[in-house]
């Protein structure tokens, strides 16, 4: 039987992006092909779980159906369309937040895509593309991958962040959307 290795499962709220603000399941896979410098967390320790596991999990917490976010790590390193399937029957709107650099599975109701400088995007389409600003010019992006909402997010890392540079850059880059992470702000998970 199939099994995925998962960091941690829990509810919160969705706290950058487009959709900040709604209420969502995580499911954080181990593991990730890139390893970025500003990278929150720690993929030593997992849980082998079945799908029908996770789904189970993620009904304990919610109860019900919602909305189910697959993060990692790089969630497509294990995402499959078993996966995908049980948790759309289970009711789940499902959502993935990716570097890009692997395809997804057929099926996915949102993507995300956050690619890292110096990786190579295989996803050409992402319904948010979600940049951290790390002070290279972003625009580069704009060749690999399309998308209907381009945002930019500041660093933050070690208790420094590059925020007025953001706001700087979108001031003089119109078509691109400051996204911040409002649940570190307020002290969600």
């Amino acid at each position: 039987m199939r099994t995925y290795r998962v960091k941690e499962i829990f509810y919160s709220l969705q706290g950058e992006g487009c959709r900040t603000g709604v209420p969502a399941v995580f499911i954080r896979f181990s593991g990730c092909n890139l390893r970025c410098a500003w990278c929150d967390t720690d993929f030593s320790t997992y849980t082998e779980l079945t799908a029908e596991e996770i789904v189970a999990k993620a009904q304990q917490l919610t109860k019900g159906p919602g909305y189910a976010i697959l993060t990692g790590g790089e969630p497509s390193l294990q995402v499959d369309a078993h996966l995908l399937d049980a948790l759309h029957q289970a009711g789940y709107q499902v959502a993935i937040e990716t570097n890009g650099t692997h395809p997804l599975p057929a099926g996915v109701d949102w993507i995300t895509c956050s690619p890292k400088e110096g990786s190579t995007l295989t996803l050409r389409y992402a319904d948010e593309v979600k940049v951290v600003y790390t002070g290279i010019n972003p625009e580069h992006w704009r060749a690999n991958i399309e998308s209907p909402n381009w945002l930019l997010q500041p660093l933050d890392k070690n208790g420094h962040n590059n925020t007025t540079d953001v706001v700087e850059y979108i001031l003089t880059h119109p078509t691109w959307r400051l996204s911040l992470q409002t649940h570190k702000l307020i002290g969600l998970r």
